[in-house]
């Protein structure tokens, strides 16, 4: 793959989108409304403080567990990969032990 410098004097366009996959366990979730209203404050905060789209992507239907997706694009891979850096800094504040694991990934 070109290096994005080279890229752009090419005239290209160059997008980097990055990806933060974070998977959640939430023990004290007795219902899908317990589960729906932890999400939806995580997601409203992430939304609002870093500007990234933010959607669950798998056990839509599971009281205690979930996946959730983070993406966000810029014309620098640097800048996308320290967005997510800083998402995921947040993330791990506001969800303390809720957060099992995590991946960042560069499309």
């Amino acid at each position: 793959m070109p290096e994005a410098a080279e890229v752009e004097a090419a005239g290209e366009f160059v997008m980097a989108v990055g990806l933060l996959t974070l998977e959640l366990h939430i023990a004290d979730a007795r219902s899908l409304k317990d589960k729906r209203q932890i999400l939806r404050s995580l997601k409203d905060r992430l939304r609002g403080k870093f500007n990234v789209a933010v959607a669950e992507l798998d056990f839509h239907g599971v009281w205690q567990s979930s996946t959730v997706g983070v993406v966000t694009l810029s014309n620098a891979e640097q800048h996308v990969e320290e967005s997510l850096q800083h998402v995921l800094a947040e993330a791990q504040r506001i969800l303390g032990p809720v957060l099992v694991d995590h991946s960042v990934d560069l499309l």
